[in-house]
């Protein structure tokens, strides 16, 4: 499977806690793009997709939310409950992210800039270009 849980490692004294995202540390890739999913309504899904080209680090920064992970031969969900504990998901995974908490923050690095040509949003286009 073409992911992995990262602990990102928190910093902390009697003032708060604070997390630092380094390539190679704790991100594997150059940071291009940053967004972030939050008011996320009651039983709607995110993501849906596959990307050609882009790895992504997810982090929960507050609540929590499922992310069902796929990449064409099997299917495993994990819950994204931490936000010392990132996601990491390579190309050619199908992501979906739901089940998101009240007031759940889901923070999304991306290795790419946005490009819609290299997004797959049909699962069974994502299986044929899997099984090639």
């Amino acid at each position: 499977m073409n992911y992995k849980l990262i602990d990102l490692g928190v910093f902390g004294d009697d003032r708060g806690k604070l997390i630092s995202l380094e390539k190679n540390n704790n991100c594997p890739f150059d940071i291009k793009r940053c967004f972030y999913i939050f008011d996320t309504k009651n039983g709607i899904a995110r993501g849906c997709h596959a990307n050609k080209n882009s790895e992504f680090l997810l982090i929960a920064i507050n609540g929590s939310c499922k992310v069902k992970i796929d990449d064409g031969k099997k299917t495993e969900i994990v819950n994204l409950n931490s936000p010392h504990t990132a996601l990491y998901l390579n190309r050619m995974v199908w992501k979906e992210m739901y089940d998101f908490s009240y007031n759940a923050i889901l923070m999304v690095l991306a290795s790419t800039l946005y490009d819609e040509k290299e997004y797959i949003r049909d699962y069974e286009m994502f299986l044929e270009e899997v099984n090639k």
